[in-house]
């Protein structure tokens, strides 16, 4: 149940903050498939270490994700894979209301033409 006292809305913003940045959903979905290192990460994301390094840190922060030493590289892996569950049913709505919104186009087109 979503409490609505400011601590709880502020601490559900965040976390949306965190979702909200490209380069960050880039380095979530290359992790979706599991665990791997930054160079890896990079390889797949296109972006540079630099950004990928901090992204990593934002994400690992907000508990999203684990860094897990493994010799002398890090790996990084999906602590929740509930993210990827959030993600799909913001795809399913904008892809509804995409849908939507060109039914609405094409009955515009169609009074414009039948006059």
């Amino acid at each position: 149940m979503l409490e609505n006292s400011p601590a709880a809305l502020g601490q559900i913003a965040d976390y949306f903050k965190v979702l909200s940045e490209i380069s960050r959903l880039q380095v979530l979905c290359s992790l979706r498939s599991g665990s791997k290192n930054v160079t890896e990460i990079m390889k797949i994301t296109g972006l540079g270490q630099a950004n990928v390094s901090k992204h990593l840190q934002i994400l690992t922060k907000a508990g999203m994700i684990k860094r897990q030493p493994q010799g002398v590289s890090v790996f990084y892996e999906i602590t929740d894979s509930l993210i990827f569950e959030i993600c799909e049913l913001v795809c399913a709505r904008l892809s509804i209301r995409l849908e939507e919104q060109s039914q609405q186009l094409k009955q515009l087109d169609a009074l414009r033409i039948s006059h």
